[in-house]
């Protein structure tokens, strides 16, 4: 089997996040990471007492956290499960992620709530609505078909790497589908279940202002990247 980690971006999540880390299958071989991104609670500690190893990256944003958990990653960590704090992912679905990749066809794989079972009112109607956009927009500009721009998802390290990560907010997890279809990374979705988070409000979409945002930050990531990818195809190859 090859070594796992898991990745866990925090902030203020102590009512849940030793539930969340205590929930991850004892099958799962892993490294489990929480990453603290400014908390102003018990998160660290909490996640420390329930057995995560847990790094700090007090400047706040998404991709910040997930910057600061990958270059902590194990230097033998062969696959990376990316997942939010709050048990709206299930972690029993794990292995469901990572059996795509353990059997060697795919490189990426997406946990897609639009597919799976969601519990009422677990999402807004403005995230399916830009889910549903982001996606179409990626399909007209690459041909790559996607359902969903959720959080959690498994991806190969050496993928990871290849991708040159650079998002530091909201964006994280749409530069990454986005580069991955710029990039022929092979890409599969599963069904995955998605539930009213534990405690708490989201921090994106618990907030008109914090979904527009979001929102604002996907379809800007989506024109960015596609602008980078563009211009470095289309710049000049070195004579010889």
């Amino acid at each position: 089997m090859p070594r796992i980690a898991i990745v866990i971006p925090a902030l203020n999540e102590e009512e849940v996040i030793g539930r969340t880390v205590a929930a991850i299958p004892r099958e799962v071989h892993c490294d489990v990471i929480v990453v603290d991104n400014g908390s102003t609670d018990r998160t660290a500690e909490e996640a420390l007492k329930a057995g995560a190893r847990v790094v700090s990256q007090p400047e706040r944003g998404y991709g910040r956290a997930m910057l600061r958990g990958t270059e902590s990653l194990p230097a033998d960590c062969e696959i990376v499960v990316q997942m939010d704090a709050d048990l709206s992912d299930d972690p029993g679905e794990i292995m469901q992620l990572l059996e795509p990749i353990l059997a060697g066809d795919y490189d990426l794989v997406l946990g897609s709530r639009l597919l799976g079972r969601r519990e009422k009112n677990s999402m807004t109607p403005a995230q399916v609505f830009g889910s549903k956009l982001a996606s179409l927009m990626i399909r007209l500009i690459y041909g790559v078909r996607y359902t969903d721009m959720g959080p959690f998802r498994a991806i190969k390290r050496s993928a990871l790497r290849s991708l040159e990560m650079s998002e530091e907010t909201y964006g994280w997890s749409i530069e990454m589908q986005t580069k991955a279809a710029s990039r022929g990374l092979r890409v599969t979705e599963i069904a995955v279940t998605w539930r009213n988070r534990a405690a708490g409000a989201s921090k994106v979409a618990g907030t008109v202002s914090g979904s527009v945002r979001a929102g604002a930050r996907i379809l800007w990531t989506i024109l960015k990247v596609w602008r980078q990818e563009h211009r470095a195809r289309s710049a000049p190859r070195p004579a010889g």
